[in-house]
């Protein structure tokens, strides 16, 4: 796995229309870990990569009709699989974290690159996500030196009260011990 015009090379790469620049003296040094499934709960459609490209047909799901209006979008999103999809280059300000503070510094998206993963609050993720992302987070911290282990954070850790992903069944140990 290598990152090149950062983007990670031969994988999907599908450019979502939700994202803008980066401020010009930014610096990549958060990394934000998400949990996503569409409709909540439910595996294996292509449900998210429709709602990174406002592609999502509200008709499909009941509950497509409370997120109808948003515009989001993240760097990077694993399936279950393991299948990884880029929706943004690194360098460009994905629509990830919302409403979000680190170390006294808001809007995260300004100065984060974020992933999201194929799962929930109430289910474990599988086997595969977790040594994609840990092989991502190296290339990633490789890549962009001011990305450091203690600023690897869930979205719920940026973002308290408003967001609980990825939730308790996130093995936080044995992800950061591997990086």
């Amino acid at each position: 796995m290598e990152i090149e015009n950062h983007l990670i090379k031969n994988i999907e790469y599908i450019k979502s229309p939700n994202f803008n620049e980066r401020s010009e003296n930014y610096s990549i040094k958060l990394l934000v870990i998400h949990a996503i499934s569409l409709p909540p709960n439910e595996y294996g459609r292509d449900y998210v990569e429709k709602f990174f490209l406002n592609k999502l047909k509200i008709s499909d799901h009941e509950y497509f009709k409370e997120i109808k209006d948003l515009k989001v979008s993240s760097h990077l999103y694993i399936k279950r699989d393991g299948k990884i999809i880029q929706f943004v280059p690194f360098n460009k300000r994905a629509w990830h974290a919302g409403e979000s503070s680190f170390n006294g510094e808001f809007d995260c998206n300004d100065f984060s690159i974020g992933i999201e993963l194929e799962g929930s609050d109430c289910d474990n993720f599988t086997d595969h996500q977790y040594q994609v992302l840990i092989n991502v987070t190296k290339q990633l911290m490789n890549k962009y030196p001011d990305i450091k282990k203690n600023s690897i954070k869930g979205h719920s850790d940026i973002a308290p009260g408003r967001k609980t992903d990825p939730g308790d069944k996130f093995e936080w140990t044995r992800y950061l011990s591997k990086i």
